[in-house]
């Protein structure tokens, strides 16, 4: 479904990827693990189209779509669940939730409202809430719901986890399967948390530094001793 190849993208002199190369079948979960600072948002950001890439490609069902408007990326099934969140805070939950609708012009609203709401059960008591008056954990599944009101093929999810209680990433963690398996929705996780990202995904890669160091199915990795060294130490806490 997307395969990103010898990809090279830099804020002005700072090389932030270095011929990055992965891929993402038809409904995987692959993740990318990485400590902060290694790249895993410029990526997420650059397939997205946002910065564009100065070499390489990003092939999304058969089609380049490196450097493409992110909004014409967006109509082709992708969505993102940004980093940080980035709800509307002023807007109520359910405003919210029509803004990731407006990618397919609200079409289909209360099926998908109906769907969301029981993956979240939360959001529904909170619909006429503003966004910024949430939890944390509520606010990351918003962000969440309104990304898949966009009925996406590719959902892209950046630090899931970032910030939140323990209980609310097993949440979390546990609607992303969820999702994946009763919808064969194909998911590309960027995470810190790595024994909880390589635990749930089919395959993952690690990115030090904006490149590639090592890939494997979510199994072989949490087995080498290089990424647990460097990842998992204290992880299950």
């Amino acid at each position: 479904m997307l395969s990103v190849a010898g990809v090279t993208t830099a804020y002005g002199s700072i090389v932030a990827l270095r011929d990055v190369a992965l891929e993402v079948m038809p409904g995987e979960i692959v993740t990318l693990i990485g400590a902060n600072g290694a790249g895993k948002s410029t990526l997420m950001m650059t397939i997205c189209g946002s910065p564009a890439p100065r070499a390489g490609s990003i092939v999304y069902d058969g089609e380049d779509i490196a450097g493409a408007p992110t909004h014409l990326i967006m109509r082709r099934g992708i969505a993102q669940s940004p980093e940080g969140r980035r709800i509307f805070p002023r807007m109520t939950v359910l405003e919210n939730l029509r803004m990731g609708a407006e990618v397919l012009a609200g079409a289909h609203f209360e099926e998908d409202l109906e769907k969301v709401t029981a993956l979240f059960p939360r959001l529904k008591e909170r619909l006429t809430q503003r966004g910024g008056t949430l939890s944390g954990g509520e606010q990351q599944m918003l962000a969440i719901a309104r990304a898949l009101m966009s009925r996406p093929r590719l959902l892209l999810l950046d630090e899931p986890s970032l910030g939140l209680a323990p209980m609310v990433v097993r949440q979390i963690f546990s609607a992303i399967r969820d999702l994946n398996r009763t919808t064969g929705l194909t998911v590309l996780l960027v995470e810190q948390n790595a024994f909880h990202a390589l635990r749930l995904a089919h395959r993952g890669y690690v990115l030090v530094n904006g490149s590639i160091t090592m890939s494997g199915t979510g199994a072989e990795l949490l087995a080498r001793p290089e990424v647990r060294a460097a990842y998992l130490e204290g992880g299950r806490a």
